[in-house]
């Protein structure tokens, strides 16, 4: 069991880490806006363009049809949450680079608890721009029910796991100009080959049945159902185990990389 000191130690540490990344985040309006630039595109330009396209049948867990906006909303939101993942992505390999990363690795304390702060961070961030981009999709129609305090949870596990994947991935991107290039094989078939703009009937029905069972075996999907169910009010067991399983194994996976006995740190020396 932790003593008080510990935990007072491990505390201290959990506000630095995380007010850190949050007085970042604060310091720089500009990277909100620039954060709901993408998803506000997708919700206001491509939901007015591909209404009637993309028409949603019913379709679980909706008992009724729904707007495409409404569908694409659980989406645009683990977009946001991707999105940022992979910042914090770009900015452990800054910090490495920096030696801002090695320096916080050199703590006194276990690297498990540190690299689970940074985690902490991470997902911090995801949750209030993910807030943000609720109310402003409120301001634009989407009708703000009690669903949506049901769905936070779901929001802080969903981000969770893109934050850790985003974590795996720091351990293996050596170097900033490589960043760009890794992310483009990673952010576009995870939101494209998902439930984010349309269902997975859709796929079916097109013939792309290696796209369904990519989609299927998407953890994006898991994210979006995950939330998208929330959003009614329900609970969607599968994708949530699915999503848990994911952040767990990606999280122990950035810790073996960032472990200096085995992962970049051996390699760097």
């Amino acid at each position: 069991m932790l003593q008080p000191p510990l935990l007072m130690h491990l505390a201290r540490a959990l506000r630095a880490v995380v007010g850190r990344e949050l007085n970042k985040f604060l310091r720089q309006p500009s990277r909100l806006a620039s954060s709901l630039v993408r998803p506000l595109l997708w919700f206001v330009v491509f939901s007015a363009g591909f209404h009637n396209v993309f028409g949603v049948a019913i379709i679980a867990p909706y008992e009724t049809y729904v707007d495409y906006k409404e569908y694409m909303l659980p989406g645009l939101l683990g977009m946001i949450a991707l999105f940022n993942g992979m910042q914090s992505s770009l900015s452990m390999v800054y910090d490495r680079e920096m030696g801002v990363m090695r320096l916080l690795l050199t703590a006194p304390l276990p690297r498990g608890w540190l690299l689970g702060f940074k985690l902490a961070g991470s997902t911090a961030l995801s949750l209030v721009q993910m807030l943000v981009f609720m109310a402003v999709a409120w301001a634009f129609g989407v009708d703000a029910t009690w669903g949506w305090l049901a769905a936070l949870p779901a929001m802080v596990l969903v981000a969770t796991m893109l934050a850790a994947l985003g974590l795996v991935l720091s351990v293996h991107i050596r170097q900033l100009e490589n960043f760009a290039g890794t992310m483009n094989f990673v952010i576009f078939p995870m939101f494209f080959i998902s439930t984010a703009l349309y269902p997975l009937w859709k796929l079916r029905e097109s013939g792309a049945m290696w796209l369904h069972q990519l989609a299927q075996a998407n953890p994006f999907t898991a994210s979006v159902e995950l939330i998208r169910y929330a959003l009614q009010g329900q609970f969607n067991g599968s994708a949530a185990l699915f999503v848990g399983t994911t952040a767990v194994a990606s999280f122990a996976l950035a810790l073996r990389g960032y472990d200096p006995q085995r992962g970049w740190v051996r390699k760097a020396a």
